[in-house]
């Protein structure tokens, strides 16, 4: 009996006691929100069911705020909208809207100061920064829909922006009409599933070491991403297509050590990507590997210094110009093909007889139209033309005018290798352009100065039907 007694006692005790110390969530409306915060415990839970709090919030202990039917807090276009200082801080499911317009003081939705946060499934309106992450390691961002300022692009804020901030997570964000999602001197970053459009840069990231970036959507921005100073980045199974800015690049390299991209899709931008002094260092090697390039300007465009990169199983499909090398001269040492296994290139002339899936020949990139535009850009004016079929005509009618190839490709596949989930791509349509091709050949001489071949100006007017005549 006693002992009976001892048992009860002890399972009315366990009864009676919260869980981990824990206390039930407080719930108030937004109006009171400031008030709740300044009575909460570090670790308490605060539910806001709806209403609109007006003015700026300091969290400056670790607190967890749930927004039930969005619960608005409204900076009134003053300042930081949000401001997080202690670990362990979680916001989820509110609308953050108005902060100022200072781009000196970064007014952001959010600021977070501190690591180990969470900001998940809020909805950013008015706002010149989204979220701004200043050292907060070990932090997650994930479903946030932001839309910035509407001002030119130059004036708006960064959607997000990651600084000093090791082993972050962003996932499944949509940026809209931002400026750049800046991701800076930050380690072991994941960045995945997200949506940018219509910014200017959609990624941009400087001396991010072991990044890895895959799943994202970069729509309609100046510049896809752009990748500098970084070293074992992975860009992987992602869509970036029609950013068609001033540089237009889908992706950019800057002295990008060891990258990896792989099976991405870079479709209709002005320049599938962009390599400038990568990789960096000696021993290093860039991997390009199962991407699809379509309907670019330039599929891939290369500075004549770049070397080392590896290109196999991508696809080049009816892009403008396969291959560039910015400023025309030689290009580098790329391997086109690696371990007996080329590319894919719709442009391929050749054939397999020992059905390999392999062409019996090279694939060789010297179109002479090619080599023309590397030196005068301005040409490219005419790159849908029948002009560049008779130029090309005029090539092969003389191959004194044959340029050098750029590239090599031993082992050209017969058939594109195209990553999973890529849109349905249109076929090819046929010229028939090559009646009017020869009857165009006298202005093919012309535009190309055969008479002049010594020279390396080369000039044009207006009315192509008449030359323009010497100075």
């Amino acid at each position: 009996m006693p002992r009976l007694l001892v048992l009860l006692g002890l399972l009315g005790l366990l009864l009676s006691a919260s869980p981990a110390g824990a206390v039930s969530p407080t719930t108030i409306n937004a109006a009171q929100l400031a008030a709740a915060v300044a009575q909460a415990a570090p670790g308490d839970t605060i539910v806001v069911s709806g209403g609109t709090y007006h003015g700026n919030l300091v969290l400056d202990k670790p607190l967890t705020l749930l927004g039930q039917d969005w619960p608005v807090i409204d900076g009134d276009g003053q300042g930081t909208v949000v401001q997080i200082t202690r670990p362990g801080t979680t916001l989820r499911g509110f609308v953050i809207r108005g902060s100022g317009h200072s781009l000196d003081q970064e007014n952001s939705g959010i600021a977070v100061e501190a690591e180990n946060s969470l900001i998940e499934n809020n909805r950013f309106e008015e706002t010149l920064f989204g979220i701004y992450l200043r050292q907060a390691h070990n932090s997650t961002l994930r479903g946030n829909i932001i839309h910035s300022l509407d001002l030119p692009v130059p004036r708006r804020g960064d959607p997000i922006r990651v600084w000093y901030s090791n082993d972050v997570l962003v996932e499944n964000n949509t940026a809209l009409r931002g400026r750049d999602v800046v991701l800076w001197y930050s380690q072991r970053l994941t960045v995945r599933g997200n949506d940018v459009q219509s910014g200017r840069y959609g990624l941009h990231f400087m001396y991010c070491d072991d990044a890895h970036i895959e799943n994202n959507r970069l729509l309609n921005n100046s510049v896809g991403a752009f990748l500098m100073y970084s070293r074992r980045m992975v860009l992987q199974h992602n869509t970036i297509a029609g950013n068609r800015g001033p540089s237009g690049y889908g992706i950019g390299l800057k002295d990008m050590d060891d990258a990896i991209v792989k099976e991405n899709r870079f479709l209709d931008n002005r320049v599938g990507a962009y390599l400038d002094g990568s990789p960096r260092e000696v021993d290093s090697i860039g991997q390009f590997e199962g991407n699809i390039f379509a309907y670019n300007d330039i599929g891939v465009e290369l500075l004549p210094a770049v070397r080392h990169n590896q290109f196999f199983a991508n696809s080049f499909i009816d892009n403008g110009e396969q291959v560039a090398i910015a400023g025309g001269g030689r290009p580098g040492e790329n391997a086109w093909t690696v371990d007996g296994q080329g590319n894919y290139w719709s442009d391929y002339a050749g054939y397999d007889a020992n059905g390999d899936a392999r062409g019996d020949m090279a694939y060789r990139s010297e179109r002479l139209f090619e080599s023309l535009t590397a030196q005068s850009p301005n040409l490219r004016l005419f790159l849908y033309s029948p002009a560049v079929n008779a130029i090309e005509f005029a090539a092969i009618a003389f191959p004194l005018v044959r340029p050098q190839p750029k590239l090599v490709d031993e082992q050209p596949l017969m058939q594109p290798v195209i990553p999973a989930q890529t849109p349905a791509l249109p076929q090819a349509a046929a010229t028939g352009w090559v009646v009017l091709s020869a009857v165009l050949l006298a202005l093919a001489l012309t535009i190309t100065g055969l008479p002049r071949l010594g020279q390396t100006r080369y000039r044009f007017a207006a009315n192509l039907t008449s030359p323009p005549s010497e100075p």
